[in-house]
């Protein structure tokens, strides 16, 4: 099926490079991704052979993913009635357009053109090239790395933009292999370019806005593949159930990631990066803690506090009830002396609950790398 597969693997494997090199850079990261991407897709499609799509169902599924991200938009909408609204900071001006709007459309189309071609190869490192180039792409539409100047923020960047760009592929390769490029258009054009096109904006929490958009494309893949596929899977062999059992425990560990490390939710999670807990909480610990709520506090209780801008999880020494103000005093198990001063209900950020151990330490090796990367020993 090839026509040349040097051209083929050269390009695909460029692409991604390009993609990675975009993020990198600023907001123009965009337009220079923009650039590269539009000959790659018009070289990819005079030069490498590809097969039609022969599915009957392209207009029916076209149809329903317009629908699909309509409602969404309009339930995104109504959602500003309990949230309220933020005015959105793009206007639509010629200049907004050329910067954003325009780079956006060219990224989206190019990278399903070669999407399309690459998963018409039937090739697994096409295959997965294409997916590769999906997901950078995605990504690079909606953050970029040149403005992340802490830890936390480049964590944020992965949970709320990396993991749905990763759902949402899934979906976009199904529908790109069996009914085409353009359902995966007008589903990331319409969820891309909201914000752009529309003054206003819901003030829903970037956190459950990016819970919405992970699940959002597993449900729709869903029920296509139950209302389209049903039919053809007595004429082959049905996937092993092991493979949907992994997907569904992917899917959890991701919205489990998501929502701890966006510390928006009832449980948030918080790495032990020192020493001063040993024994109890060892260096690398993941500690899952629930955050306060004005529940009492006792001696020997674990907390998570806020000092210096900074989490820190101790153990409560001491209580003292001095001119109607509660006073917490706090040490770590493996230091000396107590903290200095005391802390009040308004440092107090959660109450630890358990931990998992080790299982911090890809982040801190991820905190020290960033932190080399930015130039901060």
């Amino acid at each position: 099926m090839y026509q040349d597969k040097k051209i083929l693997y050269a390009v695909s494997a460029l692409i991604p490079a390009v993609l990675l090199l975009s993020w990198l850079l600023p907001d123009g990261g965009r337009m220079l991704a923009a650039i590269l991407l539009l000959p790659a897709a018009a070289l990819l499609s005079f030069l490498v052979r590809k097969r039609s799509i022969l599915s009957y169902n392209k207009r029916q599924i076209l149809m329903l993913v317009s629908v699909t991200v309509a409602l969404f938009l309009m339930l995104l909408y109504l959602s500003g009635l309990y949230f309220g609204f933020w005015k959105s900071i793009y206007r639509l001006s010629l200049k907004n357009f050329a910067q954003f709007i325009l780079p956006i459309v060219v990224i989206v189309t190019a990278s399903e053109i070669i999407r399309r071609i690459l998963r018409a190869q039937d090739d697994r490192v096409a295959d997965v090239t294409g997916y590769l180039i999906g997901v950078l792409s995605e990504v690079l539409i909606v953050s970029s790395l040149s403005g992340i100047r802490t830890f936390n923020q480049f964590m944020d960047v992965m949970g709320m933009t990396l993991f749905p760009a990763v759902t949402a592929n899934l979906l976009f390769h199904y529908l790109s292999k069996r009914y085409g490029m353009y359902p995966n258009i007008v589903y990331r054009l319409v969820i891309t370019l909201y914000p752009y096109l529309i003054p206003f904006v819901p003030a829903m929490p970037d956190s459950l806005l990016s819970f919405v958009l992970l699940l959002l494309p597993l449900a729709v893949w869903m029920f296509l593949d139950l209302l389209y596929e049903r039919k053809r899977k007595f004429a082959r062999h049905r996937k092993p159930i092991v493979s949907y059992i992994l997907i569904g425990l992917t899917v959890v560990l991701m919205l489990s990631v998501v929502s701890l490390i966006s510390n928006r939710f009832r449980f948030r999670s918080l790495v032990i990066a020192t020493e001063s807990m040993t024994g109890e909480l060892n260096k690398g610990d993941a500690v899952i803690f629930e955050t306060y709520d004005g529940e009492v506090i006792r001696v020997g209780q674990v907390i998570v506090f806020e000092q210096y801008d900074s989490l820190y999880v101790h153990r409560v020494v001491d209580i003292k009830h001095i001119d109607g103000e509660m006073q917490y005093f706090t040490q770590g198990d493996a230091n000396d002396s107590p903290d200095t001063g005391y802390r009040t209900v308004s440092d107090i950020a959660g109450i630890t609950k358990f931990k998992i151990p080790y299982l911090g330490y890809p982040t801190l090796w991820m905190r020290s790398l960033f932190e080399k990367v930015s130039g901060r020993n």
